[in-house]
């Protein structure tokens, strides 16, 4: 069954080749292509293209439907296009006639935009909370090792005083920011582009502002052309906001792996959660992180495979961009993996203690020694020269004191304002409003 079906079917090859694996990416929009029926369906009746009485046997029949969507029953046949192609075909099976009026004043592109959306939304909001989650764990740990002092690099090459403290808690203010994106990538999924059509409006007297207030979206795509076009740039608009969080994690992971590399020893994980070697009975591999990094790194590219998909599509409608989903819609799952999985590592991870009491991070402390000039009253220039002579003539001596107070330092490390910051942009999001729009339409 296809909905654009006239009398000529295509030749085999072409079918597959055009579907691709458009079917099994479908069965993931199943359940939001059925809420944006069951809206379809209520607007219809109150613009006169269907009956009250006809409205509510699709939507008693679609609720139906959905409930097949929850509990993994919802297949799409063999012989079936695509999911709009199904639920059509389910609704027709059972209703007869009045299965037919549903697609009135609507387009599949249409169908597929608002399924698109509505699907990104959830996998935005199920995001945010392993964001939240993930983040609470590194504020714990950055408390928790606040005064457990590790090496400072820049050039990876010994810099300054770091802690742990420092380290978790830079990490979880690199999450509000990619939370900050989040909420941007949200605001834009959060439209409504049902009643565009094929990109070009309908002369029937739809009611969109209806459909937008039953789907739970804050707004409409109100251009009916740029409803179209903004297929394409809102996957890619998410994806640079899943691209930052995996940014950030490869970042950690890589430290990761430094820190616990014999040469560095600064962390140690159990054994359970270290991998070993076929041949050398000593090792403990990182492989969890190295996993992360690599599969963060794929997600790191991601926005520019979008870009390039869709570089030079005219405005409308245009197949290249059934291809997205294969790309975008399997990310989520897997930095949501990544993120579970670094969660783990890291509350398991042991810190080593007193690490830079080695002779060997001696020259650390160099600026702590200029800057004890400097309160004495030497100019920094000068007091920088004599500490480079002293440690070239083999003069250096060095305390291993610390006492950073400045805002964001070892010694303040103001995780109640990053924690302040993160609960603002959490805060912002609108869950709550489309959960109760949804849960209105499936009758709850």
């Amino acid at each position: 069954m296809k909905l654009w079906a006239k009398n000529t079917a295509s030749l085999k090859e072409v079918e597959q080749f055009t579907v691709g694996k458009d079917r099994e990416f479908d069965l993931l929009l199943a359940p939001f292509d059925v809420l944006g029926n069951i809206a379809h369906a209520k607007m219809l009746a109150t613009v006169g293209l269907l009956t009250i009485d006809e409205a509510e046997l699709l939507t008693k029949e679609l609720r139906e439907i959905y409930k097949s969507t929850q509990d993994s029953t919802f297949k799409i046949h063999d012989n079936i296009e695509d999911v709009h192609s199904q639920v059509e075909f389910l609704l027709t099976e059972k209703l007869g006639d009045v299965g037919k009026k549903i697609h009135s004043a609507r387009s599949r592109n249409d169908q597929v935009l608002v399924d698109v959306k509505l699907f990104l939304r959830s996998e935005l909001e199920k995001t945010v909370q392993s964001v939240q989650s993930f983040f609470d764990l590194l504020i714990t740990q950055s408390e928790k090792f606040k005064t457990h002092l590790l090496p400072g690099y820049t050039h990876l090459q010994l810099a300054m005083p770091s802690s742990f403290g420092l380290w978790f808690g830079a990490y979880a203010e690199s999450l509000v920011d990619d939370t900050i994106t989040l909420k941007a990538a949200f605001d834009i999924v959060n439209k409504n582009p049902l009643g565009s059509a094929a990109g070009y409006g309908s002369s029937f007297p739809i009611n969109r502002t209806l459909t937008t207030k039953l789907l739970g979206f804050a707004d409409l795509n109100y251009n009916v052309v740029y409803a179209q076009m903004g297929r394409g740039k809102a996957e890619r608009i998410v994806a640079y906001a899943l691209s930052n969080i995996a940014d950030t994690l490869s970042k950690l992971s890589m430290d990761a792996c430094l820190f616990l590399n014999q040469n560095f020893s600064f962390v140690s994980f159990p054994t359970q959660l270290t991998t070993g070697s076929s041949i050398m009975p000593h090792k403990k591999n990182p492989d969890v992180f190295e996993l992360i990094r690599s599969h963060c790194n794929r997600i790191k590219a991601l926005p520019n495979e979008i870009m390039m998909m869709t570089t030079n599509l005219p405005s409308g409608y245009h197949r290249d961009l059934q291809l997205l989903k294969e790309h975008l819609f399997p990310a989520f799952e897997t930095l949501r993996n990544c993120i579970d999985m670094a969660g783990l590592m890291l509350s398991n991870m042991e810190v080593k203690e007193n690490i830079l009491e080695d002779d060997k991070y001696k020259f650390l402390f160099s600026v702590e020694e200029v800057n004890k000039l400097v309160l004495q009253g030497t100019p920094f220039r000068d007091a920088y020269k004599k500490i480079g002579l002293d440690i070239e003539a083999g003069n250096y001596t060095y305390s291993t004191n610390v006492n950073h107070t400045h805002e964001g330092s070892i010694g303040n490390l103001c995780n109640e304002q990053i924690a302040a910051n993160m609960k603002k942009i959490m805060s912002s999001f609108t869950f709550e409003n489309y959960h109760n729009a949804i849960d209105h339409l499936l009758g709850k």
